[in-house]
């Protein structure tokens, strides 16, 4: 497995594990939203994303950092797993904190699609994504985080050197959400 910019080679098996997830949130995958000149926000549908033209704009953009930015979010590098030619997942790299993300959203989301989870693909792209981190950003530590109840994704934080700060209630519904520190050096 290794992580790639979007890609439009990945078009068929990117909207397949979009079917595999289903309703779940997509961690790591952005919003499906773009923004015009004026800054206003335009869904994008499954049929946008189902022609080449529409998948094809919908990567470029994937693949700048400061697009689609609604005010107060900071840019973001999205890679996917590409695991012999087919997506397996998605991964985001926020380039700073805000006080959101620096509570329950952290530097790094990611996301496996169901099929392909257990498989290490997760533990993998995070490890590749902190030389990314360190290499590309010149970032020096990164936080992640987890809903307290995700043991498989605590597993791979851990896995690639996090270290535990705390527990913290989040959000409106007020889950329990862990927050882990892992340093570049």
């Amino acid at each position: 497995m290794r992580l790639i910019p979007p890609d439009t080679r990945l078009q068929r098996s990117y909207l397949a594990a979009v079917d595999e997830f289903a309703d779940e949130i997509r961690h790591g995958d952005g919003r499906w939203v773009w923004l015009d000149e004026a800054g206003m926000e335009h869904p994008w549908s499954r049929a946008d994303l189902e022609t080449p033209d529409g998948f094809a704009d919908f990567v470029a953009r994937r693949r700048d950092p400061n697009a689609d930015l609604p005010p107060g979010w900071v840019p973001c590098t999205y890679l996917w797993m590409d695991h012999d030619g087919e997506y397996v997942g998605s991964l985001a790299i926020r380039h700073h904190l805000t006080d959101f993300l620096a509570t329950e959203g952290g530097h790094i989301g990611y996301g496996v699609r169901p099929s392909a989870r257990g498989q290490g693909f997760a533990r993998e792209a995070l490890r590749q994504a902190l030389t990314v981190c360190r290499d590309d950003l010149g970032l020096a530590k990164v936080l992640l985080t987890c809903d307290d109840d995700n043991a498989a994704s605590a597993r791979v934080i851990e896995a690639n050197g996090g270290v535990l700060q705390d527990v913290v209630t989040a959000g409106s519904d007020g889950r329990a959400v862990r927050r882990y520190w892992i340093a570049l050096d």
